[in-house]
């Protein structure tokens, strides 16, 4: 038996400044860069990654839109071709909820691209989707992420625990 499904949402999507695309094995270099930056990973996987281990997420963003229909989209900049890090829906197994999901390489930082890149998801969520609620789930600490998430129009919900021993902030965005 198969798990293999189509995408159930557009493979690819634009905004003014980027092109959001499913992950190809091109990007692992790309992807690298954001992973092994300590400051990077402070708030997601906690610590730098080698390439074997990028390779493994790069793998797992292309296996998400494989189980589930979609997944994170590569954001590339349309003006430069460069690939700056995944922003997209994400739904693992232990989640509570889908989420939109975004980290870009920190050279790409401060120019607006997250929140860009987040809006275009979530107004295809919505569009294709139909759904009505998204969460962003966010480490105390991570203004940056949070401050993206309250421009997306997330409000902070709850704070709960998150793998073992760590404390998460549910951002939530009712998109009714």
């Amino acid at each position: 038996m198969s798990s293999h499904r189509p995408p159930i949402v557009p493979e690819a999507l634009e905004t003014p400044r980027l092109q959001l695309r499913q992950f190809q094995e091109a990007d692992w270099d790309a992807l690298f860069e954001m992973f092994r930056d300590e400051e990077c990973v402070r708030y997601t996987v906690g610590t730098p990654l080698t390439r074997w281990q990028t390779w493994r997420s790069l793998a797992a963003y292309i296996g998400h839109w494989q189980l589930r229909g979609y997944g994170p989209y590569a954001v590339v900049e349309r003006a430069t071709g460069t690939m700056l890090g995944p922003v997209g829906l994400w739904y693992p197994g232990e989640w509570p909820e889908p989420e939109i999901k975004w980290s870009l390489a920190r050279r790409h930082w401060g120019q607006g691209f997250a929140t860009e890149a987040a809006a275009a998801v979530r107004d295809m969520a919505v569009g294709h989707l139909g759904w009505k609620r998204l969460i962003s789930v966010i480490l105390p600490g991570n203004e940056r992420s949070q401050a993206v998430a309250r421009r997306l129009g997330g409000t902070l919900e709850q704070r709960f625990p998150f793998r073992g021993d760590l404390m998460a902030d549910m951002f939530a965005y009712d998109l009714r």
